[in-house]
């Protein structure tokens, strides 16, 4: 905690000087604390003060040991209500080229569940409507991080991340190097799809705010029939919505 608290504070210090605009949290912290004392709530509290926009992994808490539903699962700091947490969603291949898109049932869940000391002295819970959105996290092919001799630990230890070499498996950089693939799920490759949005819509509107990309986000959302609420938030991201509606205002805010 206290290395990504370090890291928040330097991007929040210079984050002018390089022009950072969004910052990408894959990760979820276990908490009890209300949303108002969590110290990584805090320091993302400041970056977003700051005009940066955080969007964080809601986390994979939503079954328990017996895959049963669990609710109030978000971590932190994605029960900070400034940020936009993002839980995973997956599509798959029905009858007849028909594709059907739901929301994992590893994603985190809410409402927050930190608890805050009242001013009349009683316990009190967050209860804030999370995640914000979902974005496509099940199987998502990536870059395989390598060490000098091999791969890194994760496939080599998980051999069905690693796709079948004479597909997809391998490809060729402009050097001629090659770099080998591999596929991920979860909340933390479902947040970087947001921020890779957040970061078109600043580019498109370099005028837009932390809230008014938040908003824009929520209100463009696609939502996912038979998820509720507090599973989907407002639903699945749409980046070609949220591009036409930040093109549509001032660039001057």
């Amino acid at each position: 905690v206290s290395d990504v608290l370090a890291a928040i504070d330097w991007v929040v210090l210079r984050g002018r000087e390089h022009n950072i605009r969004v910052m990408n949290l894959s990760l979820a912290a276990d908490s009890t604390e209300s949303h108002l004392t969590d110290p990584l709530c805090r320091a993302v509290r400041s970056a977003v003060a700051a005009g940066i926009t955080v969007v964080v992994a809601a986390g994979n808490f939503g079954k328990d040991r017996n895959g049963r539903e669990v609710y109030g699962t978000v971590g932190s700091p994605g029960i900070e209500t400034a940020v936009i947490p993002v839980s995973s969603a997956k599509t798959e291949r029905k009858r007849c080229n028909r594709f059907e898109v739901s929301v994992n049932r590893f994603s985190s869940r809410g409402p927050t569940r930190g608890v805050h000391v009242h001013s009349d002295g009683k316990q009190r819970s967050d209860n804030a409507l999370k995640p914000d959105l979902v974005a496509p996290g099940n199987r998502i092919l990536g870059s395989m991080a390598s060490k000098k001799r091999g791969a890194s630990e994760l496939p080599e230890t998980h051999k069905e991340l690693v796709p079948d070499k004479n597909t997809r498996g391998v490809v060729t950089n402009r050097e001629g190097k090659t770099r080998m693939l591999m596929q991920l799920s979860g909340t933390s490759v479902a947040a970087p799809v947001v921020s890779g949005v957040v970061a078109l819509m600043l580019e498109a509107n370099p005028g837009l705010t932390p809230p008014l990309i938040k908003a824009m986000l929520q209100y463009t959302a696609t939502p996912i029939a038979g998820a509720n609420l507090l599973q989907q938030g407002t639903g699945l991201v749409n980046a070609e919505g949220a591009l036409a509606l930040a093109t549509s205002v001032r660039d001057d805010l």
